[in-house]
């Protein structure tokens, strides 16, 4: 799956605007031809990570930037989903999961966890952010009030700073959990 160019286009087109930057002068910046930007901020083309990081670059912004929509306060990404880039030279797929906002500090976490009770959370300190990504099993996380269901390779990011829970639905459960202070 590629990340939608409607997506990239909008990025794209708000970016340069923000930046004061003509199409000619951008284009002339990332070192790519002056239609290859007009076609990217229409929504057309196929834009290599190459080329949208020479417009990262060119526009001073984070790749993450360019390719990831707006983020929603709870957001589920299954596994083969999410905005996913081709290399232009090698076999080689990027997929943007979270870009890390300035100033956050995140703490990494392994866990594995058995069928049974759930374990509910308080809220964590204001601000923070709980990314979870299911390496075996299945199990159920999120909000205590709108839990969701994930599988392997399936990614949630969900408020820390709301009550929340996380229960395994079969034996042998493990995920990552990266925690993200403010």
């Amino acid at each position: 799956m590629s990340a939608p160019l409607d997506v990239i286009a909008a990025s794209l087109r708000r970016e340069r605007e923000r930046a004061g930057l003509s199409l000619s002068e951008l284009a002339k910046r990332a070192g790519i031809a002056k239609s290859t930007l007009s076609q990217l901020e229409s929504g057309n083309g196929n834009p290599s990570v190459e080329t949208l990081w020479a417009l990262g670059v060119a526009l001073d912004v984070p790749f993450s930037r360019l390719v990831d929509p707006p983020v929603a306060r709870v957001r589920v990404i299954r596994a083969g989903e999410g905005p996913s880039i081709r290399a232009e030279h090698s076999d080689y797929r990027t997929t943007l999961l979270a870009s890390c906002p300035p100033g956050a500090r995140r703490d990494v976490y392994l866990f594995t966890l058995e069928p049974g009770p759930a374990r509910d959370s308080e809220p964590h300190g204001r601000g923070s952010v709980e990314h979870l990504i299911v390496s075996t099993g299945r199990l159920l996380a999120g909000l205590r009030d709108d839990p969701v269901e994930l599988g392997p390779g399936d990614y949630l990011v969900y408020p820390g700073d709301l009550p929340h829970t996380c229960r395994a639905l079969e034996p042998g459960t493990s995920a990552v959990m990266v925690m993200e202070h403010v």
